[in-house]
């Protein structure tokens, strides 16, 4: 799988990356032998960058990808978590608390979430996730969500995790969130590395191209794109899918009706030229998607190897679903070579839609 460089730093991710929130029971639980058996085929299918957070099941996701790849030579593989919601045990005895669900995950809820994006908050929770983690560094380390948290992650956050950039501490820093305003302040402001953005930038909608992207580009920093589904809707845009979460409004879903009906008349699915579509921007580092099963990792493989013609993206724009200044990925109908140890030759039953929160 091709790799590229975040920024100017020394970090290196694999063309897809994988999103660890469902192993930390997003929507439902999963056993952990089904996790790690997912952890395995990413890994099988030469995919070397991983993506956790706090925040994912209570600790749950970064405790079973640690235990993923502790066995794994530490300089073949790329891991990034986040800092900004520190966990803390929830009030009362430990027990009795329910389940996380109202926060997305099907887990206890003995911790929760504080807002934290103090620089003490920032090697607190670091050290934490390390803890989990069972590692002693992780590669890069994103601000999760600081939209209402704006001037104390300027100010505060993003100084401490300069400082542990500057320590080797960490390899690269950078935002991650579901907005694209915010992350190209912090472009313009700031010296971070990366961006993960999530939902702003797929086939659906460019909102990421009318700032973020070429503030990194003219940076010369990289961006991560995650949700390129939208939440699933570029799965199946059937009735009662959804968007950024909730249920697709009509215009929505009618417009994705109608990038189905193009991508199916140039035999692609529409799920494989929503994965396709982001890399064709030069600061697109890596497409980032979230899966909680061996057969939505080889989909998703699948997928990405697929071709997709030019007159694919030619006919999108003829039909006003992308503008004539969107940049598409013309040089890349096959982003991935087919991996040795994997066999994709059996088409899978259904159409898996992993989903990635930011």
């Amino acid at each position: 799988m091709r790799t590229r460089t975040l920024g100017r730093t020394d970090v290196e991710v694999t063309e897809l990356s994988y999103g660890a929130a469902g192993i930390g029971n997003l929507y439902r639980p999963v056993a952990d032998e089904e996790a790690a058996a997912a952890i395995d085929a990413a890994w099988d299918a030469g995919i070397r960058t991983f993506d956790t957070a706090p925040h994912y099941g209570l600790g749950l996701s970064e405790r079973r990808l640690g235990e993923a790849l502790r066995g794994r030579p530490r300089s073949t593989w790329t891991l990034s978590t986040k800092v900004g919601r520190l966990l803390v045990p929830a009030d009362g005895d430990g027990g009795g608390h329910g389940d996380d669900l109202a926060n997305g995950f099907a887990v206890p809820a003995t911790l929760r979430r504080v807002w934290d994006f103090s620089a003490d908050g920032v090697r607190r929770s670091l050290e934490a996730s390390l803890d989990r983690l069972g590692l002693d560094r992780v590669d890069i380390v994103l601000l999760h969500d600081p939209d209402d948290h704006a001037e104390q992650a300027l100010d505060e956050a993003y100084p401490a995790l300069e400082r542990l950039r500057g320590e080797g501490v960490v390899g690269a820093i950078g935002v991650g969130m579901n907005q694209s305003a915010l992350p190209t302040r912090f472009l313009r402001e700031t010296d971070i590395d990366v961006v993960l953005l999530a939902g702003r930038y797929t086939l659906l909608e460019q909102e990421g191209l009318t700032d973020l992207l070429p503030a990194a580009a003219a940076r010369g920093r990289s961006v991560l794109i995650g949700g390129v589904l939208n939440s699933g809707l570029l799965t199946d845009p059937a009735p009662g899918a959804t968007y950024d979460y909730a249920p697709a409004p009509e215009p929505v879903l009618d417009r994705a009706r109608r990038l189905r009906a193009v991508t199916e008349r140039h035999g692609v699915p529409l799920r494989a030229a929503a994965l396709h579509f982001p890399l064709g921007h030069p600061a697109v580092a890596s497409v980032l998607t979230g899966a909680r099963s061996t057969d939505e990792v080889r989909d998703t493989v699948e997928q990405l190897r697929a071709p997709v013609p030019a007159a694919l993206w030619d006919e999108l724009r003829a039909e006003g679903l992308l503008a004539p200044d969107v940049p598409v990925p013309t040089s890349r109908t096959t982003p991935l070579d087919p991996p040795p140890d994997l066999s994709l030759d059996t088409p899978l039953e259904g159409s898996p839609s992993p989903k990635e929160p930011s």
